[in-house]
């Protein structure tokens, strides 16, 4: 008969140990328990760095109130803590940590260092822990107020756990998820998440909003669907406060962001109630964005029965799930008359015609005037003109690959081919363009240095055959909502939002005059043809239009120009140009309208160099527009990925800057900058060289329309002066051809 085994006293370190692994199950746990004790410590900011999902490297930075430098020597082990004395307080608790275990535990998987400094101390001080034990002594050291725990090599022994645990990659994502649900919540605090040595990928604003952290975190195609809930029951003890989706939105994967009494919690009951709400509304396997903060009478809530404080019980559990139910279910029952229906937008003016778009049944007929064209690679306009497409590939394919262009034929050209433009954007882009090449000039010191943009070099048939049946089909296809558009953007990147009242209030003079009508036509257009350098055909649904395409640019580039303000990257000339010489040019241009009256051309150059070298913090700030200290230009704004400006029309430009911009009013001078500017880069290469020509349609077809689609905001004036024309529609064309 075997004997029964000793029952012995387990070794403190083994104890700790798997305390350790029921409280830190996964990086994300570890850095929850970390946001909590900010949050306990008052911090209005908590900056957040991660490596390789968190395993190797974890560091949460706040503003608290620090920990004090006596108590430094105990604050890693286990049940130390400042924020329950006896048991009956845990009854009450109101703030995230009780048990004092959170450090602990970390200390006994990882490699533990703090770093805090209170608002009386002197200086900062530093300790390294390990086992939950001091590690060496404290040292004191330069800091800032509040607290730096850096958590390294998590799990580095518990090899069993580490293997289990999701890629780096997965793991980040949970962590996203936890920092994402508490910026939400605390919308008053800011938060910033990064990876080491990477860009920020989420970052709010203190002192911020809900709805506006919402859009930050996952998106406005959910912020702009939100409802806000509210609930009070002096019976049962409890207060609601939310944000839910109404029935426009759904999602396969539903979003649930449940806080009870401030904890970030999960309740299987609470979401099978939601869902079965939003069932008689949503389709079929599709979910709604939740987010609810419930308070309730802390002595009816239990918060201590998971190691993780996942979970937590409250007592009157059906009748609260009721409450909620019914607080949903009515506010979703009083916007149901304002549900969105998409339809199909006409120009003002148009006659009415049949719907284009009609729900058929299996086998129902449909005529052929309803069908719309759907993909750009069939029968698209240039496969008519194959013969002379190959006519001109010969002749390009014979010529040589770098073309000399005159500057106002004054400027020659070597044959270098030396990039003299870098562009430079923190925006990564992927669509394939043609290479630019701006060549550079070494002649006398008369012979001003510029540079020249040299059109693409011509592109393999593997090339043409990649962009017909990606970019061409990506810039057609893809739906874009009308109501997406410059001001509803939302960025991966931490941009620099301008506090400038005159910018603010040109961005909205622009929303004011926006044509709905027109920004459904253009942000589901298919491209068809360029008819020149100056004008284009688009369809929508079944009609056809002409754009004059050099106004739409023109007006896509004032309008990126006020949305991107103090966001943009650069376009820098590898040799600097002289500023006084390029103004030369610009005067000389237009020698013919010279009055002598305006005094020596020379003196007049040199004056408006003066005013732009003297503008030149400003213009660098705000609009990426280089100038040194030297009177030379070294960088111009990078406004759109992928497009150039015509070089050319570089001198007339910086004259204009001078003479036309109104350098005395604030908001008229960004206005006037603006238009300068934007006219500028919407001038298109008049040269007529087969080669140069192709350069220009397809920077249009997949450059210039696919931001259009996008961002742009058309004007009402649009309408009425000429720049979008109807030519066609293919139900009236049906009729024309049936009295035939």
């Amino acid at each position: 008969m075997a004997e029964p085994g000793v029952i012995k006293k387990l070794d403190e370190g083994v104890v700790n140990r798997i305390a350790a692994g029921e409280i830190v199950q996964r990086p994300a746990n570890a850095l929850k328990e970390l946001i909590e004790n900010s949050l306990d410590a008052h911090a209005t900011n908590i900056i957040i760095t991660v490596k390789a999902g968190g395993l190797k490297y974890l560091q949460i930075q706040d503003n608290g109130t620090g920990i004090r430098s006596d108590n430094l020597d105990i604050v890693c082990e286990r049940f130390t803590t400042s924020k329950l004395c006896h048991y009956e307080d845990l009854q009450e608790i109101s703030t995230y940590g009780f048990r004092g275990e959170a450090l602990a535990s970390i200390s006994y998987i990882s490699h533990l260092t703090i770093l805090t400094k209170t608002a009386s101390d002197k200086c900062a001080y530093k300790a390294s822990y390990e086992n939950g034990k001091l590690k060496g002594t404290v040292k004191p050291c330069a800091g800032n107020n509040g607290t730096q725990i850096t958590v390294e090599d998590l799990f580095y022994n518990v090899i069993a756990r580490k293997k289990s645990l999701c890629s780096p990659t997965e793991e980040y994502t949970h962590i996203m998820e936890v920092v994402g649900a508490y910026a939400i919540h605390n919308s008053k605090v800011g938060f910033t998440l990064k990876k080491f040595g990477e860009n920020t990928d989420l970052k709010t604003a203190i002192n911020s909003s809900v709805i506006e952290n919402i859009r930050i975190i996952h998106g406005n195609s959910i912020a702009r669907e939100l409802l806000e809930i509210e609930l009070k029951d002096s019976t049962l003890k409890m207060s609601l406060h939310g944000f839910v989706t109404n029935v426009n939105y759904s999602h396969k994967k539903g979003t649930m962001l449940l806080f009870i009494n401030h904890r970030y919690v999960g309740s299987q009951s609470i979401r099978k109630a939601v869902d079965s709400v939003y069932a008689t509304y949503l389709p079929k396997n599709a979910h709604s964005f939740v987010y609810l903060s419930i308070e309730l009478d802390p002595r009816n809530v239990d918060v201590n029965v998971h190691p993780t404080k996942h979970e937590v019980q409250f007592l009157y559990e059906e009748q609260i799930i009721d409450k909620i139910k019914s607080c949903i279910e009515s506010k979703l029952l009083s916007c149901n008359s304002s549900r969105v229906m998409y339809t199909q937008a006409r120009l003002p003016g148009a006659t009415m015609v049949d719907e284009i778009i009609k729900k058929t049944t299996d086998g129902a007929k449909v005529y052929a005037k309803d069908l719309v064209r759907v993909s750009s690679d069939t029968q698209k306009i240039d496969k008519f003109f194959q013969v002379a497409s190959k006519r001109i590939d010969d002749e390009t394919t014979k010529n040589a690959t770098n073309t000399k262009l005159p500057l106002d034929n004054e400027l020659p050209v070597t044959d270098k081919p030396e990039d003299n433009i870098d562009k430079t954007n923190d925006a990564p882009n992927d669509t394939r363009q043609p290479d630019v090449i701006v060549q550079d000039t070494e002649n006398d010191s008369d012979v001003l240095e510029s540079s020249l943009v040299n059109e693409p070099k011509q592109k393999s048939k593997s090339d043409e055959k990649w962009n017909l049946n990606t970019g061409t089909d990506h810039a057609n296809i893809t739906y874009i909502d009308p109501k997406e558009s410059f001001k509803t953007r939302s960025f991966k990147h931490e941009r620099v939002e301008t506090k400038l009242t005159s910018v603010k209030q040109l961005r909205v003079d622009v929303e004011s005059k926006c044509s709905t009508n027109l920004r459904e036509i253009l942000a589901n257009l298919i491209f068809i043809a360029c008819i020149d350098c100056n004008q284009s055909l688009i369809q929508h649904s079944t009609k056809l239009y002409l754009c004059n395409t050099t106004k739409l640019t023109e007006e896509l580039f004032y309008e990126t120009l006020l949305y991107d303000f103090q966001n943009f990257g650069l376009i820098k000339l590898s040799n600097p140009l002289p500023l006084e010489e390029l103004i030369m040019l610009g005067l000389r241009s237009q020698e013919d309208e010279w009055n002598p009256e305006y005094g020596d051309m020379r003196e007049i150059s040199q004056q408006m160099t003066m005013l732009l070298v003297s503008k030149k913090d400003m213009l660098y700030e705000y609009f990426s527009l280089k100038i040194s200290a030297e009177r030379e230009l070294l960088a111009l704004p990078l406004l759109l990925d992928g497009h150039t400006p015509f070089m050319g029309a570089l001198p007339v430009y910086l004259v204009r800057l001078v003479s036309e911009v109104n350098w005395e009013s604030e908001k008229q001078c960004f206005d006037t900058f603006c238009r300068q500017t934007a006219i500028f880069y919407s001038q298109p290469n008049p040269d007529p060289t087969p080669e140069v020509q192709k350069a220009e349609e397809w920077r249009q077809e997949h450059v210039i329309f696919p931001a259009i689609r996008r961002n742009f905001l058309p004007p009402t004036s649009f309408v009425s002066n000429g720049v979008i024309l109807q030519i066609a529609s293919l139900s009236d064309l049906y009729k024309v051809f049936e009295r035939c």
